[in-house]
């Protein structure tokens, strides 16, 4: 049943001239009929660089948003319409609009969780592997607004030593990631390398070897002479560690680093998303080109 899923979709894809992508944390078949594998924002960079008239993200509905904000001419599907993320939903364009009211002449540096009315209100874009650097690049004399990750904010306090008002965010699937559970698997595994995502709460970024957001992470074992990785993100980035690196051993940190929402799209909604042109995610012109401003302002101080 496989193979004629996969069948189907490759043709499909072909009638249709359109581009799959998945994100890191996507199940394993899902990243392997993916023409892209990447984490979120540079999976819409690649998708916009693409002559593909249709993308087809395997991701959460702010991905969509932010490859329909990059690709405003393409037709963007989100296989699942109730694939959500619950970090981004933490902050709605009200929220940040009181902030802001409170703070008004602190810059807002926006992480790329969170949706595209957000994105709008804000100076720059960040990603969880350059949130130091572009922060650490922006004038030392301003406050600095950072929604909606608290975690990955606070990191890139203890990294920078900036005055940063933070907006309570988490992500819940890297919030259940314990000290604990760090501590156990380096007993199961003492020679292991702990590699930690920048979400992860402050005491486990204490306890762990490499703090990387997951395209980080690749690159990292792809160069390192470490043999074995324990991996504090969500799980499904251990699938393509395994497929880059066969000669290395990956143990995820616990059975509880799993995102429900990331897990929903499946080969069948694939399928069915292609043959419906389902789920449309378009974003309002308006909203749209101020988001897009935050992103290019993101670009124009760290290019790609």
């Amino acid at each position: 049943m496989s193979s004629e899923l996969i069948e189907k979709i490759q043709r499909l894809k072909q009638d249709r001239n359109a581009v799959i992508l998945a994100h890191n944390y996507q199940l394993g078949d899902v990243q392997d009929i993916a023409d892209f594998v990447g984490d979120s924002l540079g999976l819409s960079v690649q998708a916009s660089q693409t002559e593909a008239e249709v993308i087809v993200f395997c991701g959460v509905h702010f991905m969509a948003e932010t490859a329909a904000i990059l690709s405003p001419e393409k037709t963007v599907l989100l296989p699942d319409k109730n694939a959500g993320c619950p970090m981004a939903d933490m902050v709605t364009a009200e929220d940040l609009a009181k902030l802001k009211e409170k703070h008004p002449d602190a810059l807002v540096v926006c992480y790329v969780n969170s949706p595209a009315d957000v994105k709008a209100l804000s100076d720059y874009c960040c990603t969880s592997s350059n949130a130091v650097p572009l922060v650490g690049s922006l004038p030392e004399d301003r406050k600095i607004i950072f929604v909606p990750d608290k975690y990955l904010g606070q990191f890139v306090i203890d990294n920078t030593g900036r005055d940063i008002v933070l907006w309570p965010g988490y992500c819940p699937t890297h919030a259940r990631i314990s000290a604990e559970d760090i501590a156990a698997a380096r007993q199961l595994h003492p020679e292991a390398l702990v590699m930690a995502h920048p979400e992860c709460s402050e005491q486990v970024r204490a306890c762990s070897d490499q703090m990387l957001s997951t395209g980080q992470m690749l690159k990292f074992a792809q160069n390192s002479d470490i043999r074995q990785f324990i991996i504090a993100t969500e799980t499904g980035i251990i699938h393509t560690l395994k497929k880059q690196n066969p000669d290395k051993e990956f143990f995820g940190v616990s059975d509880k680093a799993i995102c429900p929402n990331m897990k929903r799209i499946t080969l069948e909604k694939i399928l069915w998303s292609l043959e419906d042109m389902q789920y449309k995610i378009t974003v309002p012109d308006d909203i749209r080109q101020r988001a897009q401003r935050a992103l290019d302002r993101m670009l124009e101080v760290l290019p790609t």
